[in-house]
């Protein structure tokens, strides 16, 4: 008997791996070439170019039977290579309002000479996909416009509008931003009644397991501040305490040692919450007792030893570039640095200047935002309408696996939509692993399985959203 379980066993796990090795389906074969023009279509902001990638796209669209009505390119003369794309497949319900699929088509910079591969082709080695953009964020580009192409080609019918904007300028601060341009130029174009974007997924343990899946619903908004000194200066060889790079650097110690209060929105509320709960440990008492309670000072203390958790509680505010001097045998006439925040939904820009100019206490340091000037963060609500489709596939596809929702520290381009009343949710159904996947690093990669899984899971999202009038 106890042969025959250990035969039957390995029966099983032998079934299982003949299934991850299985052919990939036509369809998964026509969305892998997809992927893999994306991922080999160069889209940084230096060398590569957004445009050239949503031409492509609108292609493909036009081959799967899409209008030229239905399509609407676009970029300004002064960004030629940074365009976009924006797509409709039309609904039959005059009452349901469109839902949007957001995504940004640029990469950050890849340089050949780091990496092992290199960053511009795509590479199958060992259950995952190598190259720049696979994991942020070409494999949910392409598992977009797979599904649009394919719902056209089956004669899909949904009940709501379903638009997509592919857009450039997420990663570059400085660069043209389709996805704020849209919202200020076309929001007639991209109106919605919610927006499915990057941010949310799933996390393994580092050994293949999916042991977590959450859902984004709101994030925090980047802004950089300049901090800068100026002084007369003079010659180095007699030095006076009045230095501009002295003034900088007690400036900045002071930014270091502050502490922006805790607060919370009611998706970190309920993210503390079921997290805490499933973990069992100090830390999982201490999220949910955080959660009950957000001046619990014992409480938080333990929270915040986890960087993440910590950066989810408050603003946070960070210096990450210096300069000043102008002559190593001079006194510094001017000096100068970059704090970058990570500014909690509902504070404003100008409310954590305020901050910065009080923490520091010196009216010889300016402190100036640098633009652009991001829109106040608002955090969307935990609509059950959009919580509860997602949950329940995620305990089809993921058995016992926890499901939260999260806020993001980070930032993506919903936040313009946000701010022109879309909310904006990062959906769950591919996975990574903890330690980032080389997203912005070196040899990116998504698991093959993830790509798939998630593929199938946000098809069936999709259309659960886009059959309901609600």
């Amino acid at each position: 008997m106890k042969n025959q379980l250990v035969l039957g066993l390995l029966a099983v796990a032998s079934a299982l791996a003949m299934a991850d090795e299985a052919p990939l389906r036509p369809d998964q074969n026509a969305y892998l070439e997809l992927y893999k023009e994306f991922v080999e279509t160069n889209t940084t902001v230096t060398t590569g170019s957004c445009t050239a990638l949503a031409e492509k796209i609108a292609g493909h669209l036009k081959s799967a039977g899409f209008k030229e009505e239905d399509i609407t390119l676009f970029s300004v003369p002064e960004h030629p290579k940074e365009g976009g794309i924006v797509a409709i497949l039309q609904g039959s319900s005059k009452s349901a309002k469109p839902m949007l699929l957001l995504g940004h088509l640029d990469v950050v910079e890849a340089k050949r000479e780091d990496w092992v591969r290199d960053p511009f082709k795509f590479i199958e080695e060992n259950g995952y996909y190598y190259g720049r953009g696979t994991a942020d964020m070409k494999a949910l580009d392409a598992t977009w416009v797979d599904a649009l192409m394919r719902f056209k080609q089956s004669n899909y019918h949904p009940k709501r509008t379903i638009k997509m904007a592919l857009t450039c300028g997420e990663e570059t601060t400085y660069a043209f931003n389709g996805a704020q341009w849209l919202s200020k130029n076309k929001p007639d174009l991209i109106s919605a009644a919610f927006a499915l974007n990057e941010g949310g997924g799933g996390r393994t343990d580092g050994h293949g397991k999916v042991v977590v899946q959450s859902i984004q619903v709101g994030e925090k908004a980047a802004q950089n501040y300049q901090l800068e000194t100026t002084n007369p200066g003079g010659h180095s060889s007699i030095p006076i305490r009045d230095n501009a790079i002295y003034q900088l650097a007690d400036a900045l110690a002071k930014v270091r040692d502050h502490e922006f209060p805790v607060k919370m929105t009611d998706t970190t509320r309920a993210f503390f919450a079921k997290a805490g709960a499933s973990r069992r440990d100090e830390l999982g008492n201490a999220m949910v007792a955080l959660s009950k309670n957000p001046g619990d000072a014992a409480a938080e203390a333990i929270v915040s030893k986890d960087r993440s958790y910590h950066s989810m509680l408050r603003t946070t505010c960070v210096a990450t570039l210096l300069d000043g001097g102008h002559a190593n045998n001079a006194l510094p006439q001017r000096a100068s640095a970059n704090v970058n925040c990570r500014i909690f939904p509902g504070e404003t820009v100008d409310a954590v200047q305020a901050t910065l100019v009080k923490v520091i206490g010196d009216p010889g340091v300016k402190v100036t935002p640098v633009a652009p000037i991001r829109p106040v963060a608002i955090p969307p609500p935990l609509d059950p309408k959009i919580i509860g489709p997602a949950e329940k596939l995620v305990a089809k596809y993921f058995p016992g696996v926890p499901f939260v929702p999260t806020m993001s520290t980070g930032a993506t381009d919903g936040i313009f939509l946000e701010a022109i009343g879309i909310p904006v949710y990062g959906v769950p159904g591919g996975w990574g692993d903890p330690d980032g996947n080389g997203a912005h690093g070196l040899n990116e990669r998504r698991a093959v399985k993830s790509v798939f899984v998630g593929r199938d899971f946000l098809n069936e999202l999709i259309k659960v959203y886009a059959d309901s009038t609600k």
